[in-house]
């Protein structure tokens, strides 16, 4: 098992297609229930090794500033982006704040439920080899997305290694979590850049590893799937 103790949270986006939800707070401040879609993030990295936090913000940074700050238990710093440099950008300018160890990358709006195997940010870290791996991702079968959109960004292969469907008909996919060797993004240009770049040189190289998810994972990009996760929410509230 690799120790993972230092997490990078992405939430400087400005979440456009999740307007009007998104007009006056961040993205992850988007209520599943009762609680901001961050809020279930820092209870899944409770159950973990970390202790340092990074999170990357711009839009309504002030509003993210205040909610990091306000957070017992880790150590946050925040990685302010006067201008977005989408998630490859954002990542490199965080870098220093980083350390050079292996580390969680995860998007600001994902939403996931653990399954049988317990803490899934722990099984990733479980299954991480920094010496045959630079990124794991967590996927989930397309199969299983039912009431959000599914785009089979991956198909996989064996071992576990990743292929990239172009033409996302893939049977996996990404969640948006994963696990990295910041390594990889040091001989990086600063400036605004995607990080698909990386994970596509880490295919190339066979260094991109998968692990799929065997709990629940929501797709959650308009106020429509809020409003349909929200509603299985209280589904299952109301039964139990």
């Amino acid at each position: 098992m690799t120790l993972i103790d230092t997490a990078f949270l992405v939430a400087a986006g400005k979440g456009t297609r999740m307007a009007p939800l998104t007009d006056s707070i961040p993205k992850p401040f988007v209520k599943i229930g009762d609680k901001a879609i961050l809020d279930y993030i820092f209870e899944h990295l409770v159950k973990t090794d970390v202790k340092n936090i990074v999170v990357n913000t711009h839009h309504h940074a002030d509003l993210m500033r205040s909610y990091i700050t306000s957070r017992a238990g880790f150590s946050i710093t925040e990685s302010y982006e006067p201008d977005l440099l989408e998630t490859g950008g954002g990542l490199k300018k965080a870098l220093p704040l980083l350390g050079v160890n292996p580390i969680f990358m995860i998007n600001g709006d994902a939403f996931w439920t653990d399954g049988p195997s317990g803490s899934i940010l722990q099984q990733l870290a479980q299954h991480f080899n920094p010496v045959t791996m630079d990124i794991l991702l967590l996927l989930i079968p397309v199969q299983n997305m039912v009431l959000t959109e599914g785009v089979g960004d991956y198909d996989m292969l064996a071992n576990r290694l990743l292929s990239r469907n172009h033409a996302k008909q893939g049977t996996h996919m990404f969640t948006g979590i994963r696990i990295l060797s910041p390594s990889i993004m040091e001989n990086i240009p600063e400036g605004k850049f995607s990080f698909l770049q990386q994970m596509d040189t880490a295919q190339n190289a066979g260094r991109l590893y998968g692990l799929v998810h065997d709990g629940e994972w929501h797709h959650i990009s308009t106020p429509v799937d809020v409003n349909t996760i929200n509603a299985q929410q209280q589904q299952r509230k109301n039964i139990s």
